[in-house]
């Protein structure tokens, strides 16, 4: 069988990988840099090494391309592409638009269309069908599925083979032929009664986790205006072995999942008039942290960061990946800046993002930690400034939240 995966990022080129063992595979993308390494055999994500896309390359097994043609004879299509949100942080799906299109146009039999991506409940049905059968030249009819991805960039304890994986089509002649394909490199495979069921699932995994975060970030407000350690009421709290699951502060949430789908979430409980209360003041309660952390700093620092150089310690939005997708780096520089401080930027991980290079861990006023990589040293960390301010709770002898 013939698969063809749109999207190569962390989604598409791990699924492409574990695919790959099984099928012949065309990664389809728009970036012809990325298409251009991957065909030399260079992975640009962590969680798929160079010698395994090699190893599919050489026995003909996967192809990179940004020719929408190539995907014409495929059997299976999944569509793995980005669902972000539009500057206004509303739900956007251009990306998938652009992948209905590629699909519609260049797919000239029929074949079961899966999509991956992350998006409001209704979004099969009622979006990517009907979109695929608008672009569509030859009027083919396909079979449509769900199965929502569960990557974490940076795991080595999860991956495709043993995540559980939720799916769900249209039809159960969909759901016959989804099952078929994931079973071959997926160990649990979950069906459900219908997408929408698979897809509200997703999102409120994330909206779980976003929740649980903005809660604890406003506790460690409340302990510090108590004057008590959140890092050591934390640890008591969790001594309970029921009822208590742990979760730690820190200066936002980063990723592509849990910033963004939550909104997702909220937007179409909104349209059918149910409240979103909780998920909308989550992401305020997140989204502030940076204003926070920011007074924090400035309070220790009276009368204030103006004039002052301040290194920020990682911009990546998680420890040991260098993913800077929605990272709360740029809303705590945005507001350091705006206060009038000089700032720059250290990433062990991260050596080019929004045209700045990461700068020296040393010779600065005051240095505020966001994201501690295994590779950063706690020692040349606390020695890089006068003043140093953690918001991860892994600096020991640093200023915490």
């Amino acid at each position: 069988m013939k698969v063809g995966i749109i999207g190569q990022g962390y989604v598409g080129l791990t699924i492409s990988a574990f695919a790959g063992e099984f099928y012949e595979v065309v990664g389809f993308d728009s970036n012809q840099r990325i298409v251009d390494q991957l065909n030399s055999g260079i992975s640009h994500i962590e969680g798929v090494e160079n010698s395994d896309l090699q190893k599919l390359i050489k026995a003909g097994r996967y192809h990179a391309t940004t020719a929408g043609i190539d995907l014409s004879g495929v059997d299976l299509i999944l569509i793995a592409v980005p669902t972000p949100l539009t500057k206004d942080r509303q739900p956007d799906l251009s990306y998938i638009e652009a992948a209905c299109r590629t699909v519609g146009e260049n797919l000239q039999k029929p074949a079961l269309v899966i999509n991956e991506s992350t998006s409001f409940p209704g979004t099969l049905r009622n979006y990517i069908k009907p979109a695929i059968e608008r672009y569509s030249r030859n009027k083919v009819d396909h079979l449509y599925a769900i199965s929502p991805e569960r990557v974490d960039p940076g795991r080595s304890d999860f991956n495709q083979k043993n995540t559980p994986r939720l799916y769900a089509g249209l039809t159960p002649e969909a759901s016959k032929k989804t099952k078929e394909f994931y079973s071959k490199f997926c160990d649990n495979l979950v069906e459900v009664s219908s997408p929408e069921v698979a897809e509200a699932a997703k999102l409120f995994e994330n909206t779980f986790r976003q929740v649980n975060i903005a809660l604890v970030n406003e506790f460690a407000q409340i302990a510090h205006a108590l004057g008590i350690s959140v890092y050591e009421t934390l640890d008591a709290a969790n001594t309970k072995p029921y009822g208590f699951m742990k979760f730690t502060p820190s200066a936002g949430v980063g990723g592509h999942c849990i910033p963004v789908d939550p909104t997702y979430l909220a937007a179409v409980a909104e349209e059918h008039g149910a409240p979103a209360t909780f998920i909308r003041r989550a992401n305020e309660v997140n989204r502030q942290m940076a204003e926070y952390v920011v007074r924090r700093v400035e309070f220790d620092n009276a009368p204030g960061v103006r004039g002052k150089n301040v290194l920020i310690v990682g911009v990546a939005y998680k420890p040991n990946v260098a993913d800077t997708r929605e990272t709360a780096a740029e809303l705590v520089i945005e507001n350091l800046r705006l206060q009038g401080a000089h700032v720059t930027w250290h990433d062990e991980l991260v050596s080019v993002w929004k045209n700045e290079k990461s700068a020296p861990l040393l010779g600065a006023d005051i240095t505020i930690v966001l994201t501690k990589h295994d590779l950063d040293s706690a020692v040349t960390i606390l020695n890089s400034a006068p003043y140093v301010f953690d918001t991860t709770g892994r600096v020991p002898g640093a200023h915490t939240l």
